[in-house]
Formats: structure tokens, sequence, C-alpha cells
């Protein structure tokens, strides 16, 4: 059979791609899937070249022009990749939206774009977009394609996604060959999307990324490390983030079907359904998922307890062995069989990896506990390193040649070095065509061909990458030393009891502070075992018996710490970090300034002499309202 990948340079967009695949896949091969009221609905490529096609000419019958810029705020649907094709078909350009957003970031990213229409996914997105629209001009229409609970809106600008279609269909029949005529005129140095930028650090910055930024590379890293169409991938990074655009582009060019969860609560169940081979998780979803599985076993019988506990030093055998690019002695290779037998390959088909050929990750640093110990249970977790502005992979680590420590090495076409202040810089096809309306920042961060990522890393004898965190965010203290809190936060994030943490240095002082987020679920059942009773996450967080778990688990991250560098006193904050608040981006990174300007109290009292601290804390609620949290949070040491 003829191979369905695609690596031809003349394939250089997106549309190009989709109708080329649709001739070596043939029309009535399965695409894409959708879980839809628990049934699997299948779509072959067919069907998908058609619903794009329609959509495309759709929109260019409602006045989408050449360079038109179309906001995209929903979850993963099939309806996202026909819109977002369509759209670029037409010469559009997407603007991807998260649909956590609150309306005044939508309101934010819409306008700066200079977006024309709007496509939300359901009602919730909808209600966001009509509290902004007298705010938006230059909208013309919302177009929506989940129509429950919208039968009854009036406003004239809302327009059902299929409705577009039927439009589209109108259109061709004046207009014969117009798609075709539209996808051959794009190329590959074309703006294929708008991309905001995190805004850890001010308000976020439209990343324009070209079709080339994000295929050249892509094609390199296919070769290297194939997928393949009879591979299965589920689609569950929201496409306002460039990682899934990336599996968009390899789902192009190598022709696999994606699959789509019913709703982001079932992810987990419908991974588990499709069984992929292909799996790809943010840092925060991986760190989460070894939380939920630390955690069950916490509440498992004493025979599932005892046998986990029992095969868990084999696992860690196998990774370290593995990982040194060793292999298992046949003593060892049967140990790790029963413990794969009895209890590991029973935990990878309760999270759907069972089949998972290509597990990767990233977005951000990860843990080396979380890799070992995935790997160990049979996950081959492989960290990559990419961004919006460097080019959406730009190095990546190979089964093989697996560091814990790094995120692999430069993918071909990809230079790297590191600056003499430590910062990473990169030069490649996959670097950004600059920030939409800020060529200033553009020229700040773009210095001769070299993008600078603002990164603190370093490289190892063998061209693998370190990233040690952001240049901004590492710290100096007074004895002279300094210390990434990057490094210190994700060996945190391992613990099954703590969710996240802030922590912090000063140039005036000798030692590390950290302001910690339990884990409310996991901590929560610890205290239900241990009869403990407690009433809000405030009460549970400020108990004696937490505030001495959490202590514990510091003293662990401690040993792996370096003696400057180890937490000597820490808060137990009384609610949770919240994007809705600003305390985190979207993609669930700390805002670290603003985050620290806001605890600035906090930090202040662990630096002085109190034992206590009474605080007054706004929390923002999702319809906007606002609400007071008062407690008193214990100043913690750590002997």
């Amino acid at each position: 059979m003829e191979s369905t990948t695609i690596y031809e340079k003349s394939f250089d967009t997106f549309p190009k791609l989709l109708i080329e695949q649709c001739k070596r896949s043939g029309a009535n091969k399965l695409a894409l899937r959708h879980k839809d009221r628990g049934i699997w609905k299948r779509f072959t490529w067919g069907q998908y070249y058609d619903y794009v096609k329609y959509f495309s000419l759709g929109m260019i019958s409602l006045g989408l022009k050449r360079g038109d810029k179309v906001s995209i705020l929903g979850e993963n649907e099939p309806e996202w990749y026909w819109a977002d094709l369509g759209i670029q078909a037409a010469g559009g350009i997407v603007v991807g939206i998260f649909t956590d957003c609150m309306p005044k970031e939508v309101q934010y990213y819409a306008a700066h774009s200079d977006s024309r229409f709007i496509l939300a996914h359901d009602q919730e997105q909808v209600d966001k977009v009509i509290e902004i629209k007298d705010q938006l001009p230059l909208i013309e229409k919302v177009i929506y394609w989940d129509p429950k609970g919208l039968w009854s809106y009036t406003q004239p600008y809302l327009l059902n996604f299929y409705k577009v279609i039927e439009l589209g269909k109108e259109y061709e029949k004046q207009h014969p060959g117009i798609f075709e005529e539209n996808v051959s005129a794009g190329n590959g140095d074309d703006i294929a999307l708008i991309l905001y930028t995190s805004g850890t650090t001010g308000l976020p910055k439209g990343a324009m990324v070209s079709f080339n930024n994000i295929l050249i590379v892509g094609r390199i890293i296919n070769k290297i490390d194939p997928s393949f169409s009879t591979d299965n991938y589920v689609s569950a990074i929201s496409p306002a983030w460039i990682t899934e655009h990336n599996s968009i582009a390899t789902h192009l060019m190598v022709g696999h079907p994606v699959s789509f969860p019913e709703d982001p609560e079932t992810v987990q169940q419908d991974i588990r359904d499709i069984g992929p081979q292909i799996i790809f998780f943010a840092a925060r979803q991986l760190e989460a998922m070894a939380r939920i599985i630390q955690a069950k076993i916490v509440d498992a019988g004493f025979l599932k307890r005892f046998a986990y506990n029992l095969f868990l030093p084999v696992a860690y055998k196998k990774a370290d062995t593995e990982i040194a690019g060793n292999k298992l002695n046949i003593f060892w290779k049967i140990l790790y069989w029963l413990g794969d037998t009895i209890v590991f390959r029973n935990l990878r088909d309760k999270f759907g990896v069972l089949y998972a050929r290509k597990a990767a990750s990233g977005g951000a640093a990860l843990s080396p506990d979380i890799i070992r110990f995935f790997r160990g249970v049979g996950i081959n977790i492989r960290v990559g390193y990419g961004s919006s502005e460097g080019g959406v992979t730009s190095c990546g680590q190979l089964e093989g040649e697996i560091k814990l420590e790094t995120a692999g090495r430069p993918y071909g076409l990809v230079e790297m070095r590191i600056s003499e202040q430590g910062e990473l810089l990169i030069r490649s096809p996959g670097v950004f065509k600059g920030y939409y309306k800020d060529e200033e920042a553009t020229k700040k961060v773009v210095i001769n061909g070299w993008y600078h990522t603002g990164d603190f890393c370093f490289i190892d004898g063998d061209g693998h990458v370190t990233i040690m965190g952001r240049m901004a965010d590492v710290r100096k203290l007074s004895n002279n030393k300094t210390f990434s809190p990057d490094y210190a936060e994700i060996r945190l994030r391992f613990s099954p009891y703590l969710k996240d943490a802030l922590v912090f240095g000063r140039e005036t002082e000798n030692y590390v502070t950290a302001i910690v987020n339990i884990d409310k679920e996991t901590v929560g059942r610890w205290a239900e075992q241990k009869h403990i009773p407690y009433t809000t996450f405030t009460d549970l967080s400020q108990k004696p018996e937490v505030i001495k778990l959490v202590a514990d688990e510091l003293k662990k991250v401690n040993k792996a710490l370096p003696e400057h560098a180890r937490i000597k006193k820490f808060v137990s904050l009384n609610k949770e970090f919240d994007p809705d608040e600003a305390e985190l981006t979207r993609t669930r990174k700390l805002r670290r300034s603003f985050v620290e300007q806001r605890f600035k109290e906090i930090i202040d009292a662990m630096y002085g002499d109190k034992t206590e601290i009474a605080v007054h804390s706004e929390i923002t609620y999702r319809d906007g309202r606002k609400g007071i949290i008062e407690t008193v949070m214990k100043i913690n040491s750590i002997l």
C-alpha cells in the first residue's frame, strides 16, 4: 500500500495538505471521530474536505477576505478543525482563544487582532461575546456550532455554523472552482495563525506563525520519529495553543485519524475508549495524573497497595537502566514482567495509554521524578521544548538517548546556542514572523535572525538542552549564590499532596521561602482517612496535621536541592492559584511577578519574625462577581 505521508515541500499549507491527503487516503477512509452523547461519530476524509470547503466558501460569501482575522473560541471538536482550515483556505488568519478566558480577555484578543468574525462554540462562549460586543465594532458575525440554549437568541449578528456551510454550497454554484483556486494561491510564508503569548510578564502579544514555521521542521521531525496512518491520536490540547497545530500538521501529513472527546470532563474515559498510539500531555496534565495515581494507591485496598509498593522499586530500576542506555538482565526482566502483569498494565489501561507508542510532553519544565515515574510504569514520556515564537518544537528527546534533566537535542535545521548571560538563542525555519502590531517587541527578541527565548539554559557536551527557568526568574541571595525557583517548583508538584508552589528568594536574605497550594482532593481524602474534620479549603489548608504533611513533602524536595536553595520557611495558602484572578496563565503557568506582588505581605512575613499573618484575599468568580476570603495563616519553618 502506498504511504500516505506527505513530505513534498510543494504542499506548504494546511489546506493543500488536506486536499492531497484526501487523494492519497481515499475519500472513504476514517479521518475524524467525535464522541457525542456517548456515541463515536465518524467522519471520512471526503466529508472532512466538504466541510472545510463549504465553510470556507460560506465565510467568503459573508465578506471574509485574504488577510482577515477570525477568532475561534471553542473546545476541541471537528468544527474547530473545519473552521481552522476553511479560514486558512480563504487566505484568512486564525486567532485561537482559550475557552476559560473571561469576557475581558476575549475582548482583548479579538480587538487587538482586529478580528472581523468570532466563532464561539456554545451558549457559554456566545454569552461572553454578547457581553463585550459593543466594545468590538469590527466584529460582523458571531458564528456558533452548538445551538443548545441559543434558540431564543435574536441578536442579528448570530449565525449557525451549519448555516454558513449552506451559504458556501450556494456560493459555489455561482463561483465553481473558487475553493481550489484560493488554496492554490496560498503559500508556506502566509501567516496561518496569531497565537497569544502567556502574558507572564505583561499583556499577551500576538505571535504571527506561518505555515512554514510549523511544517518545515515538522517534516524533519516526522522522518526522525515517524507517526503512521494507522496511529490514533486524541485531541485534548486546546487549539488555542500552538502545540495542537503541530498535531494538526502531523495529522494532515501522515493521514492518521484524530478523535475528539465528548467533554473536557470525559477526556480520560474517551482516551481509554480509543487507546491511542500517539498522546500529548501538557506538563501540568502529567503532574495532575501523577497525583491522581498516587492518591488512588493511597485509597486502594491492602493487596493492591502492597503489590504497587512491592513492584514500584522494580519499575524505577527499569526506568533508570533504560535511561542509562542499558538493558535489564533476565532476573529484573522477570520481576518487571510480574509487576507489569499484576499492577502496571492495568494502571496504563485505566488511563487509556495501554497502546501508546509516542508519549510526549511540553509546555513547561517537567520534574525528572515524574519522567522517571511514568517511564517506570511503562509510559515512555519524552520531553520537548518549543514556543510560538521560536518554533513549535525546537528540540526533543528521542528514544535511546533520554536524559532526565534535559529537553533533548535540537532537531535538524534548528540551531541553538547560549548567550554569555546564559540565555537560550534559537535560529531555525520555525522562528515566527513577529508580534502583531508590535515591531518594537519583535526587534527586542529577534536579533540577527536569532530568537532570544528569555530562558536560562545550558547545553551539555552531547548537545542536550537543559531548561533551568526564565532568565527573569533566576534569583540571587545575600550570600551571592543564585538559584532557579522553577527548578524547585516542578519537583514540589510531583507530590500527590501539592498542586502548585511559588518559591521565592531575596538579595537581602540568605534563605529561600515558598507559598504552597495543597491539592484539595488528595489532601481531603488523606484528612478523611486520618479522621481530621474540616469544612472549607481554607480550613483544611491551615490544619496542623496538613501543615506537617506539607512540611514533610518540602523536606523530601529539599534533599534534591543545593544547600543554599533549600526552602526554610513556607505558608500553606488559603486558596488555589487561579487563572481567573490572573495568578496563572491560561496554560497554567505562574505569573510570577504578579503573584509575588499580590502576596508581598505574606512573603514579607516569612522574612520577618512573625509566626502567623492575617490575610484578606479577593477572589473573582466565573460570573465576574468578587468576594473576600479572610483567614489567619501560619508561617512555618522547616528544621
